[in-house]
């Protein structure tokens, strides 16, 4: 059986916030958005298609686990959710929430030139209050 392995750039621009039953959920490590990726623990994807049926659903209500936690603590205008995969090929969610506010807004936020790493202090603090946040169902 072939092991689960995190994609080598997702890995180094992310931290891991929560083990869910399929996904890992990740914050993206730019603190201009509030931005979570979820990525299913399964070896070899890089299509939802390719996932089993039930897990294709059990991936929709982590979306939206995902969305109403950032929905909750941040009070966005809007979540944008992408799969988009052109640089990382293993299948990976996007769930960002953005505010008319924001500096891309309302542009996409790839190739938007906006980032900026978190501080330690500031993404575990963050880790932790998003934790506490994505343990809701």
């Amino acid at each position: 059986m072939t092991m689960f392995h995190l994609h080598e750039r997702l890995q180094a621009d992310t931290a891991l916030v929560a083990e869910w039953p399929l996904c890992r959920v990740l914050l993206m490590d730019n603190r201009v958005w509030p931005w979570l990726i979820l990525v299913p623990a399964r070896p070899g994807l890089t299509e939802i298609h390719q996932l089993p049926r039930e897990d294709q659903h059990r991936l929709v209500d982590e979306i939206a686990r995902a969305s109403r936690t950032l929905e909750t603590l941040f009070g966005p205008d809007k979540i944008n959710v992408g799969a988009l995969g052109n640089l990382v090929p293993q299948l990976h969610i996007h769930v960002i929430a953005r505010s008319k506010e924001d500096p891309a807004w309302p542009g996409p936020v790839w190739g938007s030139g906006f980032a900026e790493r978190y501080g330690p202090e500031e993404r575990d603090s963050l880790i932790r209050k998003i934790g506490e946040g994505v343990g809701q169902k």
